[in-house]
């Protein structure tokens, strides 16, 4: 059976006054139907633009896509019209972005936001909207829905605001929902409960899942499988309990490193991955990390690893490093 969505050297590029940016270098990937694909990365790593640029969401100029495809449930999406994205954006693939005081409109009803796609995708009558909208506000845990329905963006707050956006972004019962850091702005206990909600919207509409996070905790909790990016490339991807347990890239490795893990407090400093992020207007040449990398080879430097099976692994855990982390913990562990 083909996967859902197939992802095959997407390259992004941005055209800017200081050079070109290479957002996204070769990536690929699938995602099988009814998985849920968690991908973490620093802030510039390439999660976002990749995602965006797949369903033609990056402003051209001065984003542009270089080269690659995307099948989705057998289309190129790269190859649709803007009128074939328009119909498939909200319907088959539906999104929940960062911040949903700025992706709602203010000026108008949750009503009407969310009916919008259902009466475009689906022909609805404003009664029979009204009727489902009621419906998915229920869905996603917003009490006294026929009467919140009516009110605005700013009378709900933040944790409300976000389950509207996840009622939008499920509303049309896509194939492929897209979350972009969809609990970065929200404290500890409401980002819980929204995960605990797209748990069980995952288990009663059967939805495939990508989760756009900068927080490893997110990803174990909610994720089958982790997908680590690093300027632009895919440096690790394998199933969660594998990826955390036994990291094949010192990127991996390093952000694992940097959580907190208990003990006493102020005993133990927390990890600092040295360096700085790539300058991405570079020619991406060698393994991005190689210069913050302590386990770096001459090889990284110079020439870009593949993804390839993370050897004495699980099936499906890649990696793209020239060096052997293992036996460098090893070495350094053995150490005096």
């Amino acid at each position: 059976m083909a996967p859902l969505l197939e992802v095959r050297n997407l390259t992004v590029a941005f055209d800017t006054p200081s050079g070109t940016v290479h957002a996204v270098n070769d990536v690929s990937y699938t995602i099988e139907e009814g998985e849920t694909l968690g991908i973490v990365g620093e802030s510039g790593s390439g999660k976002s633009v990749h995602a965006l640029s797949m369903v033609g969401l990056i402003a051209t100029p001065p984003g542009r896509i270089v080269r690659g495809e995307v099948v989705f449930n057998g289309r190129d999406l790269l190859k649709l019209s803007q009128r074939e994205l328009l119909d498939l954006r909200g319907k088959e693939i539906g999104f929940v972005f960062q911040d949903p005081m700025t992706s709602l409109n203010p000026v108008l009803t949750v009503e009407r936001q969310i009916a919008e796609p259902l009466k475009r995708h689906f022909g609805m009558t404003s009664a029979q909207a009204r009727a489902r909208v009621i419906e998915l506000l229920e869905l996603v845990g917003i009490p006294d829905a026929a009467r919140r329905a009516g009110q605005y963006p700013h009378e709900f707050s933040g944790g409300m605001r976000q389950r509207v956006m996840i009622a939008i972004g499920i509303s049309c019962n896509p194939k492929l929902l897209i979350a972009d850091e969809a609990t970065t702005a929200l404290d500890v206990t409401v980002q819980a409960q929204i995960l605990d909600l797209v748990r069980d919207l995952k288990r009663k509409i059967g939805t495939t899942v990508i989760w756009i996070t900068h927080d490893m905790g997110v990803v174990a909790g909610l994720a089958d499988t982790v997908q680590v990016m690093y300027g632009g490339r895919i440096m690790e991807r394998g199933p969660v309990r594998s990826v955390f347990h036994d990291p094949r890239s010192a990127y991996t490795w390093g952000l694992l490193k940097s959580l907190p893990h208990g003990g006493k407090r102020g005993v133990t400093r927390l990890y600092q991955i040295p360096g700085n992020p790539p300058d991405l207007t570079r020619d991406p040449i060698g393994d991005p990390f190689a210069p913050r990398n302590p386990f770096a080879t001459d090889r990284c430097k110079v020439e870009t690893p593949p993804l390839v099976d993370a050897a004495d692994s699980v099936a499906g855990h890649k990696v793209a490093a020239w060096y052997d982390l293992r036996a460098a913990l090893a070495t350094q562990e053995a150490r005096p």
